[in-house]
């Protein structure tokens, strides 16, 4: 006989908890091991009972349901956490698969629906909520924004190129950022060629045109 899928749950809401636990008793092959409420005790439970799996909330105080995902698969890489959630904003779907997470589901999901996710992560196998995976499909659809090349300036670089958009010769620069000339000579080498231009007037103009100088 095989051993039961161990899940852990982790949710700030008691009643949440409760009606977890009793829908999952009932599914054979599925055991809860563990009830927390609150990351860090998640964290601690998951030391203790080492789940198979771990239905994560997002949304909890002080350690909210990504952070709590992070440390948890730092320490226990092979656990399988499910998030559980009510939200599916990019600022909660996003950052939470980076920290691990394996599956996502929606609060609003059926009894059978999320046992069935639970058994499919046990197998290696993820579960993603319909609009959650159409928001990560079409965010891959979109073509990536070109990298504008003063992103890659560093912020000395920056205050070089301001100054020198402002028409001031290498010496002034030097004296104002108090730096030698051959340090200012050098900077001004690598902003050239960072933005791709081939003289100063294109560097100054470049930079009015980008708003560099507002910054």
């Amino acid at each position: 006989m095989e051993e039961p899928i161990k899940v852990l749950l982790v949710d700030d809401h008691e009643m949440v908890r409760i009606g977890l636990a009793a829908v999952l008793g009932t599914e054979e092959g599925i055991e809860v091991v563990g009830e927390a409420g609150g990351g860090a005790e998640g964290i601690q439970l998951a030391q203790e009972y080492r789940p198979d799996i771990v239905l994560m909330d997002l949304v909890m105080e002080p350690m909210d349901g990504i952070e709590t995902t992070r440390r948890l698969l730092q320490q226990h890489p092979d656990c399988k956490v499910i998030v559980l959630t009510s939200f599916i904003d990019d600022e909660k779907i996003y950052p939470v698969l980076e920290a691990g997470a394996f599956s996502y589901l929606l609060k609003t999901s059926r009894a059978s629906e999320i046992a069935a996710a639970i058994r499919q992560a046990a197998k290696g196998q993820p579960t993603l909520e319909s609009q959650v995976a159409s928001k990560i499909m079409n965010r891959f659809r979109q073509p990536k924004e070109e990298r504008a090349p003063h992103h890659d300036l560093t912020e000395r670089e920056r205050e070089v190129l301001k100054l020198i958009a402002n028409g001031r010769s290498n010496q002034e620069v030097a004296d104002e950022l108090f730096i030698g000339i051959k340090t200012v000579k050098f900077h001004v080498t690598n902003i050239l060629a960072k933005l791709g231009v081939d003289d100063r007037t294109q560097a100054a103009i470049y930079a009015y045109k980008h708003g560099l100088m507002e910054e």
